[in-house]
């Protein structure tokens, strides 16, 4: 069964009633448009980035103490350049080796200014001296390697 939804104003011939539904569509359609302008632009405007490093074995209970929900770290630090949504995950491959997956979101407008400013930091240079040892790079690399992002969903 169709149902239709009729706009019925007192005094409007025919000609105005399509006017005037025309004129709600369109509204409909710019609305919608605009919203969805809005989102794309958002999306557009964070950086978000995906890395990878291997962990030593050994260590990854320390490395679990260090990063856990009570331990401040460098938290606030990461917010106040840019980088939200931070995360890192542990998985072993199947060879046996382990390795971190770590995803942040980075908000700002100077993302290479952030980064040194952040790395200058002396609670990051600690932090660094506490976490890089734990860690084992790829071939090729000095730390974790930015990974290329191929799909995203908003």
């Amino acid at each position: 069964m169709k149902t239709s939804v009729s706009l019925c104003l007192p005094g409007l011939d025919r000609s105005a009633m399509y006017l005037s539904r025309l004129c709600m569509g369109a509204l409909v359609v710019a609305a919608l448009s605009f919203t969805t302008g809005c989102e794309e632009k958002n999306a557009r405007e964070i950086k978000r980035v995906g890395m990878v490093v291997g962990i030593d074995p050994e260590r990854i209970d320390e490395y679990r103490r260090l990063h856990a929900d009570g331990n401040p770290g460098v938290r606030d630090l990461l917010n106040k350049y840019h980088m939200h949504n931070f995360n890192i995950f542990l998985h072993q491959m199947p060879d046996g080796k382990w390795y971190e997956f770590g995803y942040y979101e980075y908000t700002g407008d100077d993302f290479e200014g952030d980064m040194k400013m952040m790395d200058a930091e002396p609670r990051t240079i600690e932090w660094l001296k506490q976490c890089d040892p734990m860690q084992v790079p790829l071939p090729g690399s000095e730390g974790w390697t930015e990974m290329e992002r191929v799909y995203f969903n908003l």
